[in-house]
């Protein structure tokens, strides 16, 4: 069979997330630390708008891109949210969740050969969906005592004349780190300089914990020449609803439609109508979800400083990445007999690149009492490694 699959594909490896969750799915009275899902049910009034268009009959195809009024309110978020304005009905395209607008907005973009500038660690789709694209893809290794944010010196020493786009996956899946107005300014700066592209991945836009999100594309010149990709998986707990969207230069959105016209047709007539819920009347959820996950971030920090456990403060997502170095271990061989001899399932850093060697991605997208039983143990676990 090995002549009939694409060696491409075969190439690729199976993302270092499942395996881990694979494991502990099987394990009894295991504790999983390890997927990036929210635990919170999706808001009632957004699950109600859903089950209301079932119920009105409103199960056929939308238009390829959307239908307009979730378009138009996608917009109005991003007026309210960054007082960047888009055209709805060239600008946007609403997809599979945020997977498929990174998937085809490369595809739209990139020509054989075409280098694209990954900071690493990040979310693990980036560099296969740039392989599948015909990209070359660029790592940029982002590092701990910058608390993983990009600098513009990282992103001017890796461009070269193949370089078309950078993804920006801020703020971060799996360090929690964000990059702030100032950050954002330099790296402009390089971009419209060197005439390059930028896709920005900010899908947890309004998960963060310092100061508001601010995005690249609310920075002068940089909405021409960006990409933004966002959803409702995180902000609204709407994961298996499988919904995001893209916002874009109108070329480029034209030809990422073609595209989706050709794979999927559409996103899901139900989850549309609930999304438009959920842009208008979901604030209030997402600022109790927020606090929530606030107050988990501010534990499990507290818990690593009691134990002695080095991590950086993060201020976006729900992950935290603290590093394990001084074990003498691998990220997978300490993730490994972690989860043998404790029964708690995190992530290795190296799943997500191998600058994230040395640290453990831990979700804190569960519940309080959770986290204090798999933090109990962790103290256990590296109280023995140190004896």
């Amino acid at each position: 069979m090995r002549n009939f699959l694409a060696d491409d594909i075969v190439n690729i490896k199976p993302s270092g997330i499942r395996k881990f969750f694979d494991i502990v799915s099987e394990m009894k009275d295991a504790i999983s630390l390890g997927v990036g899902e929210p635990d919170f049910d999706t808001p009632w009034h957004i699950r109600d708008e859903g089950i209301y268009s079932l119920e009105k009959g409103r199960t056929f195809y939308t238009s390829n891109s959307g239908l307009k009024e979730l378009k138009q309110e996608i917009c109005n978020y991003m007026k309210r949210s960054q007082n960047v304005e888009y055209n709805p009905d060239t600008d946007v395209l609403v997809t599979v969740g945020g997977s498929e607008a990174i998937d085809i907005g490369f595809r739209a973009m990139i020509n054989p050969g075409d280098e694209v500038l990954i900071p690493q660690p990040s979310y693990v789709s980036y560099e296969p969906c740039a392989i599948l694209a015909g990209a070359k893809p660029v790592i940029i290794n982002l590092k701990a005592e910058n608390e993983f944010r990009l600098t513009s010196e990282e992103l001017l020493n890796a461009i070269t004349e193949k370089t078309k786009i950078l993804v920006l996956p801020f703020p971060n899946n799996p360090t929690g780190s964000i990059m702030e107005k100032d950050d954002l300014e330099k790296i402009a700066k390089i971009i419209i300089e060197k005439d390059i592209f930028v896709m920005s991945d900010e899908i947890y836009a309004e998960l963060t914990y310092k100061d508001k999100h601010v995005s690249i594309t609310s920075i002068p010149g940089m909405k021409e020449r960006t990409l933004l990709i966002n959803g409702f998986s995180k902000a609204y707990a709407m994961t298996g609803w499988r919904l995001g969207y893209a916002c874009g230069p109108s070329e480029i959105i034209k030809q990422m439609t073609k595209i989706h016209q050709y794979a999927i047709m559409c996103a899901p007539t139900t989850s549309q109508y609930a999304a438009i819920e959920a842009l208008k009347n979901g604030d209030a959820d997402i600022l109790e979800m927020k606090t929530a996950y606030n107050q988990r971030r501010r534990y499990l920090m507290s818990a690593f400083k009691k134990m002695g456990l080095e991590c950086f403060e993060p201020f976006g997502a729900f992950y935290v990445f603290p590093c394990i170095r001084e074990f003498g271990m691998t990220s997978e061989e300490f993730a490994t007999k972690f989860l043998t001899e404790e029964k708690v399932a995190t992530v290795p850093g190296t799943a997500f690149g191998d600058s994230g060697e040395g640290f453990l991605r831990i979700s804190y997208a569960y519940s309080l009492e959770t986290l204090k039983i798999a933090m109990e143990r962790l103290e256990k676990f590296v109280s023995r490694l140190r004896a």
